[in-house]
């Protein structure tokens, strides 16, 4: 790590090209995790009910089933599989049957390779590097299932909440107590907002991943982060959101996910966080 710090420009490179190789995970993750989870979840719902066992074949697991084309079946060679460079190959196409292939997969490793980079340039190439980089891949997984399907599942959220606090020990980006306060108050805030909400109209206005979610950045980001993480989420989701809706042509009482912004809001003040509320604080004449 010492010498990546001294060396830059052999250290780039490598967290970029490993940036889109776990993008290219991160994609199989995105697809793959919700439509197993649901499948989990019949299995369960159809032993709790007692109801007669159907054989419905398991969907495709995260690790050992080869990528294949959803439309055709066709297993992907390794030279169809290189992160980016295949699907500028194939033009966005599938080889065997030319469906095309979305271009979340670039986008995602893309993203992933500059936010990495983001991390190292931001921390350093030793552990708060690293765990800046497992901070991020959790979140844009997250953002991908939550745009894909509204769900922002525990088997993400609640082991980021318990790496942030294991972090929170060793003293990594905080002390534990602003860390333990963190993901309190996040879960709790979200929580009361739900609650009132939902007393008021006896509708929901968010689902109970967001608070999850908020509680794993509050235990990144420690207390302090936890206001600035929710006005900026609310001001980008106000912005993003209206502009969706507007080209989808929608209405305002159609649902939109809101963990993709709790997301970016959580990263950028876990990234930036002390000098965000520092200008803020000068700005306002209260430094």
């Amino acid at each position: 790590m010492a010498y990546l710090d001294t060396n830059p420009a052999l250290g780039y490179p490598l967290v970029a090209g490993m940036g889109l190789l776990v993008g290219s995970f991160l994609n199989v993750v995105i697809l793959r995790l919700p439509r197993r989870l649901e499948w989990e979840w019949k299995r369960d719902a159809r032993e709790v009910l007692e109801e007669t066992e159907l054989y419905e074949p398991p969907p495709p697991g995260i690790v050992v089933e080869r990528s294949h084309c959803p439309h055709c079946g066709h297993q992907l060679s390794w030279y169809e599989n290189i992160p980016v460079l295949s699907w500028l190959a194939l033009r966005g196409k599938c080889r065997s049957c030319k469906a095309p292939i979305s271009p979340q997969y670039p986008l995602v490793e893309l993203l992933t390779a500059a936010l990495f980079v983001a991390c190292v340039w931001n921390f350093g190439f030793g552990w708060q590097g690293f765990g800046a980089m497992v901070f991020t891949g959790f979140l844009i997984a997250l953002s991908g299932i939550d745009l894909r399907t509204q769900l922002l599942p525990d088997q993400l959220t609640l082991p980021l909440m318990w790496l942030g606090l294991i972090a929170a020990s060793d003293n990594l980006y905080m002390p534990v107590k602003p860390a333990l306060l963190g993901a309190m108050v996040g879960y709790v805030s979200l929580w009361s907002v739900w609650w009132v909400f939902k007393q008021l109209t006896g509708k929901e206005g968010m689902g109970h991943g967001d608070f999850k979610l908020l509680a794993a950045l509050g235990a990144w980001c420690g207390l302090a982060g936890i206001l600035p993480i929710i006005l900026l989420s609310a001001l980008s989701g106000a912005i993003i959101g209206s502009i969706w809706l507007a080209m989808k042509g929608r209405d305002r009482a159609t649902p939109i996910p809101f963990g993709p912004y709790l997301a970016i809001a959580g990263w950028i003040v876990f990234m930036w966080g002390d000098e965000l509320i520092g200008a803020y604080m000068s700005y306002a004449g209260l430094a």
